[in-house]
């Protein structure tokens, strides 16, 4: 498969409804917050999970998209697997000394592990495999107004051990923002993926994921969540035709009608994409 030969931005728009998007372990797993306006915050490792997760579900183990960074995984156990397919015997911490050698054993990562081609991965460990930038990064997500999250009680009808019958039913909190619709901005770069062997098949799975994720990661934490919008800019040249802050500007996301109440559904905002004036060699389109 060959890599990629264009340079993308896209800008991804997703909502949540009486959910929690990120909680912040530091803070009671409280949704994530900006101090300063309140703004709600969802973390590019937090997206990126449920992307891993998602190509979990549709490739099932498939060669050349296993999961680097899944959970409970050994990643010396994951860089040993390259070791023994190539049958070169490891050093600690250290990169074989034949160059090819050492160029091989990455390459070996990368053909194999759908997100160490997509978002790079430091892979200097006891059992050392390289490093390698990935073409495919992601802001940190922000909500559009300011949210305020609500911590309601909850009650659980049983209880652990027998002697504990008689007792109060066990109290705990929940955390959770009404409604919040958030924007993340995405980069892909085209001479990244020539280095990863990032291909055409693995950018319309990144679509797909992008867009249907969120269906495969209900929990009952994260309330009711949805990819609302997909916006991405193709460009003609490797290395792009316009600077990506100028593409992301045309993208405009507004409150609709009546905004003097908070806002409660996607259906409360207006999306529209300035087309007009596209720089030469840049194409957009609306994915979702």
């Amino acid at each position: 498969m060959h890599a990629i030969a264009n340079r993308y931005e896209f800008v991804y728009l997703f909502d949540v409804t009486n959910g929690n998007p990120n909680g912040d372990p530091d803070a009671g797993n409280l949704p994530r917050l900006d101090p300063e306006t309140n703004q709600g915050l969802v973390t590019d490792v937090c997206l990126k999970r449920k992307l891993r997760n998602y190509v979990t579900l549709e490739k099932g183990g498939e060669p050349g998209y296993a999961i680097y960074m899944q959970e409970r995984s050994v990643l010396n156990e994951q860089h040993s697997k390259a070791y023994e397919a190539l049958d070169i015997e490891p050093v600690s911490k250290k990169l074989p000394r034949d160059q090819a050698q050492a160029q091989e054993l990455t390459a070996w990562m990368c053909r194999n592990f759908f997100d160490v081609r997509a978002f790079g991965a430091v892979m200097t460990t006891e059992v050392n495999c390289g490093q390698v930038r990935g073409p495919v990064q992601l802001a940190f997500a922000s909500s559009i107004e300011p949210i305020v999250p609500l911590e309601v009680s909850i009650t659980r009808m049983a209880v652990t051990n027998e002697r504990d019958l008689e007792k109060e039913r066990t109290m705990g909190r929940k955390h959770l923002v009404p409604y919040g619709l958030y924007r993340a901005h995405g980069f892909i770069s085209a001479k990244l993926g020539e280095r990863t062997g990032f291909s055409e098949d693995d950018l319309e799975l990144l679509w797909r994921a992008l867009i249907n994720m969120f269906e495969h990661d209900r929990s009952a934490a994260r309330g009711e969540m949805a990819a609302r919008k997909l916006i991405t800019f193709r460009h003609d040249n490797p290395m792009g035709n316009a600077p990506a802050h100028t593409l992301f500007d045309r993208v405009v996301v507004e409150r609709s009608g009546d905004d003097s109440g908070p806002a409660r559904s996607f259906h409360d905002y207006h999306v529209q994409v300035l087309r007009d004036g596209l720089p030469d060699g840049v194409a957009v389109e609306e994915r979702l």
